[in-house]
């Protein structure tokens, strides 16, 4: 995979480019502000962009900012957002056009070697990857959702892992569950939410989207 990286903490950067280059993957750039990852994503057309949230010069949203604007210059561009904390606007943001191919982890999460390999790959071919702290502190503050709140107990554990970007057969070995009960529980999932039959590929993000609470495009 050929992979652009903007991270403005010089120790995590380089320890990105290596563990990438020692799992195979290609390192094109690696870059420690918004202006520079631009250009990089701009000349090298990589499969996957991993984005720190806050990027010189303030501090704030600039890597986030940055990756939205990769993703409307490109919709078919993969991003892979690090965060040091639980930010919920910005997971909404991201997964907002409901197009999936990207994802939002915390930096913990790059020591967990297999989860984060996991995840990039998820991204780079069109998935999502949503943090598991991440998909639990969100389900914690959107209690009050209609949709989610009719949600069974069950229910609730699949649609976790369908946040998280887990396939039908990995929910089906997290959960010990037959596929055919792990299909009834997503199709009742999507009816609970009012996620009418439509466009089934996109179907799981706007399901993350309705317990985010965001305006699903």
């Amino acid at each position: 995979m050929r992979i652009v990286i903007a991270e403005d903490l010089l120790l995590l950067r380089d320890g990105l480019v290596r563990l990438l280059t020692d799992t195979g993957h290609e390192v094109l750039a690696a870059v420690a502000d918004a202006p520079s990852l631009l250009a990089a994503v701009a000349g090298h057309a990589p499969d996957l962009s991993i984005v720190d949230v806050r990027l010189p010069p303030g501090f704030r949203d600039e890597g986030l900012r940055a990756a939205l604007e990769i993703r409307a210059a490109d919709p078919q561009a993969r991003v892979l957002i690090l965060s040091q904390y639980v930010e919920r606007a910005y997971a909404a943001d991201l997964l907002a056009d409901g197009r999936g191919g990207v994802g939002y982890l915390l930096k913990d999460r790059v020591t967990a070697l297999d989860d984060f390999l996991d995840a990039i790959e998820r991204v780079a071919s069109g998935g999502t990857a949503m943090d598991p702290e991440v998909v639990r502190q969100l389900f914690a503050r959107n209690d009050r959702n209609a949709g989610v709140g009719a949600l069974t107990p069950r229910e609730r554990e699949v649609l976790a892992l369908m946040a998280q970007g887990l396939s039908n057969s990995a929910i089906c070995a997290a959960l010990v569950l037959a596929p055919v009960s792990v299909e009834k529980h997503i199709t009742n999932i999507f009816a609970k939410l009012s996620l009418p039959p439509a466009d089934d590929a996109h179907r799981r993000v706007r399901a993350v989207l309705a317990y985010l609470g965001a305006e699903v495009s």
